[in-house]
């Protein structure tokens, strides 16, 4: 067993992985488990959760007690592709091997998940392996369904084409290219009827576009519209209040409760519903288009009904991050039933409170550590202004800085620009990031007012 996992790594690092795959492949369709592989903890997804915990964990238990199921080549820094899709930074700025930033602690299994059967402690690999653990962290991300909406696969395979997303590694770069090819008419941007990772990402991108046409003289030419399913514009009413002013001030028409149902590539004309009339719905041309598909939990996750809830993710408390039946399984990040914004700042907030609570799992404990919901969304506004919002479950803004970031600031922007992107990479998927909280309770500490001297 472990000689063929060391050659199936070994060849992974040198581009040789396909050929293992492929020759095993075949034998999975039979229902022969290859290889029975055994761990003290199993995280399933090689992502910002993944690493960050997997880094903790392995470091604490030691050299093979963690495998990492995991199938991508690379890793992906996934709060860049917004500045991708403004020209900021390039697709090759966002992304590492992924044999580089996994722990080194950790056994990788390039593999991805085919079945879950918490039941047993037990997930079965799409190439026939069989891994039986103790402890697991589900960490799978979220799925994009661009094929949900009809027409926008089509569309999106048009070579130079006025149709691009964000979302994808696959698609991202499409987005500044439509941007400079446009001349005139409708630039349309949309949020879907689904769950969505980093809920302000689909309006990031709506005023760099914005700022761009203003920039290259095309804005007069240019009707900005930014169609959303959601009944408000941002979920916390202290940014959206900000927000209103903005999308005002640049004359931007929003329209909320506004569904992408179809997109129709030979006409260059999109089909949206109203989500309160559900009967109405209506065509409107576009010259740019820029489509957030529908998300949900991965389809492997949320066909295995004893692990999710019934919107299909982990069924988890949403204080403690374990699951609600199977004390010995815990989730982190987009695919989590916890009701929180779902970004990379709460996967940092959220690393150390799995961590430590599974560690008081394996030591026979019960866990205390509580996640508050912390969220943060470097909301970009332009090429040089961001809106920092940070907040909780409660929607509360949880502000890290002792000064209103609501506005837009320049700092905000440089920090997202050029301190997170190293954050990300150097702290958070070591494990040693855990998010602002220390730092926030230092700074408003510096910033409260001191008691006067007694006056004898």
């Amino acid at each position: 067993m472990l000689k063929m996992h060391s050659l199936r790594r070994s060849l992974s690092r040198t581009g040789g992985a396909v050929n293992v795959d492929s020759l095993i492949r075949g034998f999975a369709t039979t229902g022969t488990v290859l290889e029975n592989y055994k761990c003290k903890v199993l995280i399933v997804g090689g992502g910002a959760g993944g690493c960050a915990v997997g880094a903790k964990l392995s470091n604490k238990l030691g050299k093979g007690k963690v495998i990492i199921l995991e199938p991508a080549d690379k890793h992906y820094y996934q709060p860049m592709f917004t500045l991708i899709g403004g020209g900021i930074k390039t697709l090759s700025d966002s992304y590492r091997p992924m044999s580089t930033v996994l722990p080194a602690l950790a056994t990788w299994l390039k593999d991805t998940a085919a079945k879950f059967e918490p039941e047993n402690n037990t997930v079965y690999t799409a190439n026939g392996d069989k891994i039986d653990y103790e402890f697991l962290l589900v960490a799978v991300g979220l799925q994009l369904n661009y094929d949900k909406i009809p027409g926008l696969v089509e569309a999106l395979s048009i070579p130079k084409g006025k149709v691009c997303s964000n979302y994808s590694p696959k698609y991202v770069s499409r987005t500044y290219d439509a941007l400079q090819a446009f001349k005139s008419g409708n630039a349309i941007f949309t949020y879907p009827n689904s769950p969505v990772k980093c809920p302000g990402a689909p309006q990031k991108i709506l005023y760099i576009g914005e700022h761009y046409l203003r920039k290259s003289k095309k804005r007069k030419n240019a009707n900005v519209i930014y169609n959303s399913s959601l009944p408000v514009l941002f979920g916390v009413k202290h940014y959206a209040d900000a927000l209103w002013k903005i999308v005002k001030q640049r004359d931007i028409n929003v329209n909320l409760r506004t569904n992408l149902v179809e997109v129709l590539p030979g006409k260059n004309q999109a089909v949206f519903q109203n989500l309160d009339k559900p009967e109405e719905k209506f065509t409107t041309d576009f010259e740019f288009l820029h489509a957030t598909p529908p998300m949900s939990a991965p389809d492997v996750l949320s066909s295995c009904k004893n692990l999710v809830n019934e919107t299909g993710f982990v069924d988890v408390s949403k204080d403690t991050l374990q699951h609600t039946k199977f004390n010995n399984v815990f989730s982190i990040g987009d695919c989590s039933g916890s009701p929180n914004s779902k970004t990379a700042a709460s996967v940092a907030a959220q690393s150390q409170v799995v961590y430590k609570n599974m560690l008081a799992a394996m030591n026979g404990h019960k866990p205390v550590q509580v996640f508050d919901g912390y969220a943060s969304c470097p909301l970009v506004t332009g090429y040089n202004t961001c809106i920092l919002a940070e907040f909780d479950y409660s929607l509360t803004p949880l502000e890290t800085f002792p000064l209103d970031q609501s506005k837009e600031r320049y700092s905000m922007y440089y920090m997202k620009k050029d301190i997170m992107p190293p954050l990300y990479w150097h702290m958070l998927l070591n494990g040693l990031w855990n998010g602002p909280g220390f730092a926030r309770k230092l700074m408003h500490f510096m910033d409260s007012p001191k008691p006067k001297p007694v006056q004898a």
